[in-house]
């Protein structure tokens, strides 16, 4: 039996909106989107001592940066720097454009000489020198990692906004900059949130106190107060991407699939209008996962084939880790989440072939996962076996892609998930079962990552059923609900809840599942066995 470590809380930092663990990744010059000057972009005001000429732009560039938009920033920054020189704020923004806390990457040396000019330029005013300075401690370290960068980047930023407390950018930029700090952290939490409320009380369409409020609120026990910030970007920015998409980083917490489901809808087509220069950018296919986890959930199965032939019709994605997670889940997510394992055990790792997927090991390892469960479910053990050796390898290529534990810990979740069912098959119950509750409390000490809407199959959900088929049902039951505190709404949970719960002679506890289940689409009846099963529990079934 492979051992576990212990579980651990690593929060993960966003990408794409997302909670995302932090990487010295740099910066593919790849992600650009055009947005045309008369888009709404929320309420931003940052006045300065630069020329009227580009004040405009300088704060058309603040507001992209507060909706992650950053190559679009890059470029406003870049031509207002042409446009007046000697303008220590065009400087400023064209280095901010240059790192992104919550997406794990950064261009150090892309950003750095920008860094250094607006330091050098002799700003009319204490509160430009301090954002200068601001940027300036990111990128002056020469060694430094991306966890000490945001550091000095947070410390100054405190600065900034303690010297100008009524300046809602300096506000809102050390919001992101605390919560950078430590997502997963509670008091982080409260921090960011308190930050962001006293922007919005001024400003209630500012950008980045909605965007940053949306993060702050992205992880459990959190999301039903994030509801409030997710309404709110619904009404800025209607057509960026990535605007579209983040209101259901709360919807997806709160099992609202029709929500889940427009708005990334809505957001992959305004990403395939905004393409990543001459490619699909990540938004269109991060878009693409949480639209077939929608449709999914709610058995809308021939809507989620859909989108997996949308996605595979795509050419040339961008190479960045939103793209390769994606690329990844959404086909695996189509035979776990029907339970064709036999599909599953088939599934091609590795597409599209042209994508650099030797960047992105945790991705490949859910192709993997998938095709492990397939072969232990299907009873292709030597294929299921070969799937634990290859996550041994991604495991091992994750931490050195990464730098930190987080990734490694969810390719352990998975390998532990697929050896408990190769035990199951090989007639080893109780290893199967401790095996598979191992991985389980691992995964309980990991928030979830915020580039994905939810696990391929969670970790208690599996253990749930490798007890239904070793006829434990009790203890299945307790595992699906505790399923169901973290991944509310899940069809797979809620059928296995109901039926070991009525396995256990506890009809009552069934009888909310069998109800949730039974209020489904009436497409979902056409697909899925569970849907016709729960209608016919009820009265008058």
């Amino acid at each position: 039996m492979r051992s576990s470590p212990r579980p651990v809380q690593i929060p993960a930092l966003l990408i794409s909106g997302l909670v995302l663990a932090l990487s010295a990744c740099d910066l593919e010059p790849f992600d650009g989107i055009r947005v045309d000057d008369d888009h709404d972009l929320g309420d931003v005001e940052f006045p300065t001592s630069c020329s009227d000429a580009v004040q405009a732009e300088l704060e058309r560039g603040v507001a992209l940066l507060h909706h992650m938009t950053y190559v679009e920033a890059r470029d406003v920054f870049r031509e207002a720097a042409e446009q007046e020189p000697d303008c220590a704020m065009a400087h400023w923004g064209l280095a901010m454009a240059h790192f992104q806390p919550f997406w794990g990457e950064h261009d150090v040396e892309g950003g750095r000489p920008s860094a250094e000019r607006a330091v050098t330029i002799e700003a009319s005013t204490e509160r430009e020198r301090k954002y200068a300075e601001a940027v300036h401690a990111y990128f002056a370290a020469p060694d430094a990692s991306l966890s000490e960068r945001v550091r000095s980047w947070e410390t100054a930023m405190e600065e900034l906004h303690r010297a100008f407390p009524d300046d809602r950018e300096a506000t809102a930029f050390y919001a992101l900059a605390h919560l950078s700090t430590a997502p997963g952290d509670p008091s982080v939490q409260d921090r960011t949130s308190t930050l962001v409320e006293a922007v919005l009380e001024e400003a209630p369409e500012h950008p980045g106190a909605i965007h940053y409020g949306i993060h702050a609120h992205d992880v459990d026990a959190r999301a039903e107060e994030g509801a409030t910030y997710a309404r709110a970007y619904e009404d800025i920015a209607p057509s960026i991407p990535h605007a579209l998409h983040m209101p259901s980083h709360i919807y997806v917490r709160l099992a609202e699939w029709e929500e889940v489901i427009e708005w990334n809808r809505r957001s992959a087509d305004a990403a395939l209008d905004l393409p990543a220069d001459d490619g699909l950018s990540l938004h269109y296919a991060h878009a693409l996962d949480y639209l077939m986890y929608g449709f999914l959930q709610q058995g809308r199965d021939d809507e989620a084939r859909a989108v997996l032939d949308e996605l595979r019709e795509g050419e040339r994605y961008q190479p960045a880790f939103g793209a390769a997670y994606a690329l990844a889940a959404v086909p695996a997510r189509w035979h776990v989440e029907r339970r064709d394992w036999a599909g599953a055990a088939e599934l091609e790792p590795r597409v599209p072939e042209a994508f650099p997927w030797d960047r992105f090991p945790e991705s490949e390892a859910m192709s993997h996962f998938a095709r492990g469960l397939g072969g232990a479910r299907t009873g292709d053990l030597d294929g299921a076996r070969a799937s634990l050796g290859r996550l041994e390898e991604l495991e091992a290529a994750s931490r050195e892609a990464w730098g930190d534990e987080y990734w490694p810990q969810q390719i352990q979740v998975m390998h532990g998930a697929i050896a408990a069912w190769v035990a199951l098959a090989e007639g080893r119950t109780e290893e199967a079962v401790e095996v598979m509750s191992e991985s389980a409390e691992l995964h309980d000490g990991m928030e979830k990552h915020g580039v994905t809407p939810g696990d391929l199959q969670p970790a208690q959900e599996l253990l749930g059923d490798l007890l239904m088929e070793v006829d434990r049902p009790a203890e299945a039951l307790e595992a699906y609900e505790a399923s169901l505190e973290t991944w509310p709404g899940r069809y797979h949970t809620l059928l296995g809840a109901a039926r070991a719960a009525e396995a256990s002679g506890e009809e009552a506890r069934a009888f909310p599942y069998w109800e949730e289940l039974a209020e489904l689409p009436e497409a979902a009846g056409a697909h899925r066995d569970g849907v016709t099963e729960a209608r016919d529990r009820l009265p008058g079934g």
